[in-house]
């Protein structure tokens, strides 16, 4: 029988809490979290209080989360193997299915290695500070724009940091060239940065690295399953595979969890036996990984879909500019919403939610400059062109109210 145990009254310590908080609140800040059921039979649909709900900022890109292929790996796995692998990945963790996915996905970036992480942050952050940190006198270029995942990843390293302007090819050539051409350097970047929606400038990136004598880090995140003739990212569409390190993720458009690092044997097999974040963490369940394993094997031959999710994002731009609603048409499935000021970008999100039945999620301060906020808005295979002219005339809607 569960007891209720007493309540300590709060530390005095923790006033500077509570007051914290409300800074927050009163810089319109503060974030709130919606509790959602996601709903197989409905996909992009979600219930809260009873309430059938639209979401139009998933990361699940291509639906592959309620693909029933999916669910029917991860439910047999679960009967076979259980809800839990009962241990870190060097005490019992590492199942059969964790090697063999490590195994593909190496074949699919054309690496020697790849190892798999609890999630995308943490596969940038313990990879970063694992790597910078073992090279004496490293110093890493990084662009400005760059997730936080990377950024604490380099900062916790300890090595000497540049950041280079967002995408600027010349600042970044200078920069590398300030440096003696056998000092130890890497260059950190994404494929598609999330924000924006844009792309990188890859192979003039790769160009540099080359020149200066420079390994590079590539987070795919955003591009894996989206771009290439498989799906492997952005250095698969360009045909250009020389980046050292590539981090991609399962959690957007694969549909599961985790993520993972790809690259050179040696440097890989050193964060295996050094990155804390690794080593001392419950590995994924092999279910998980079984269901992920198939969402790979989809993705890789999911042509299809990539064209029905680049198809609806067209769509939905072409909406959105016919009623004159701001947004960045970037070079990508994301459609970047423009909204500025925290309390407007808020009081926009919960008119849709609470008038229309749409959810998509304000993004402020520190994820965007001030005066940039926005909705981060995505249309997955999924969506029709009824249910994306509902999402438009509502967002105008709500817009004008404002």
């Amino acid at each position: 029988m569960m007891t209720t145990a007493s309540v300590r009254q709060p530390h005095a310590a923790f006033d500077v809490f509570g007051q914290k908080i409300e800074e927050l609140r009163q810089e319109g800040l503060y974030r709130e979290f919606i509790p959602c059921g996601h709903l197989v039979d409905e996909p992009g649909s979600t219930s809260h209080q009873g309430r059938k709900v639209q979401v139009w900022c998933t990361n699940d890109y291509l639906g592959m989360s309620r693909h029933p292929d999916l669910i029917k790996s991860q439910c047999e796995s679960t009967t076979v193997h259980g809800t839990g692998n009962g241990g870190s990945r060097n005490i019992a963790g590492t199942s059969t299915t964790h090697v063999e996915l490590e195994d593909r996905l190496a074949v699919w970036h054309g690496k020697e290695r790849a190892l798999i992480f609890s999630s995308g942050y943490v596969a940038n952050f313990e990879t970063l500070s694992t790597l910078l940190a073992a090279v004496p006198d490293m110093v890493v270029f990084s662009d400005a724009l760059n997730h936080r995942s990377l950024i604490e990843g380099i900062v916790r390293s300890g090595c000497e940091k540049v950041v280079f302007p967002h995408n600027d090819v010349a600042a970044l050539d200078a920069a590398l060239a300030q440096y003696a051409a056998d000092r130890p350097k890497l260059i950190v970047f994404e494929s598609v940065y999330s924000m924006d929606g844009d792309r990188s400038p890859l192979s003039s990136i790769l160009d540099l690295a080359e020149r200066h004598n420079a390994l590079t880090y590539l987070d795919e995140t955003h591009a894996i399953g989206i771009m290439g003739p498989t799906g492997a990212g952005l250095s698969e569409e360009l045909g250009d595979h020389r980046a050292d390190f590539v981090q991609g993720v399962f959690g957007k458009a694969l549909g599961t969890v985790g993520g993972y690092v790809a690259g050179p044997d040696a440097p890989l097999d050193y964060v295996r036996s050094h990155a804390p974040g690794f080593i001392f963490t419950t590995a994924l369940p092999q279910a998980s990984m079984d269901a992920t394993l198939r969402g790979l094997e989809l993705v890789q031959d999911g042509n299809d879909l990539r064209r029905d999710l680049l198809d609806n994002a067209r769509y939905l731009k072409a909406a959105l500019r016919a009623e004159g609603i701001d947004f960045i048409d970037a070079e990508s499935h994301l459609v970047p919403v423009m909204v500025p000021g925290s309390e407007r970008v808020r009081a926009v999100s919960r008119r849709l939610f609470q008038e229309f039945g749409i959810y998509v999620q304000p993004i402020n301060f520190p994820s965007v400059p001030r005066g940039g906020e926005r909705f981060r808005v995505t249309a997955p295979p999924y969506r029709t062109r009824e249910q994306m002219d509902y999402f438009v005339a509502a967002l105008k809607q709500c817009l004008a109210q404002d």
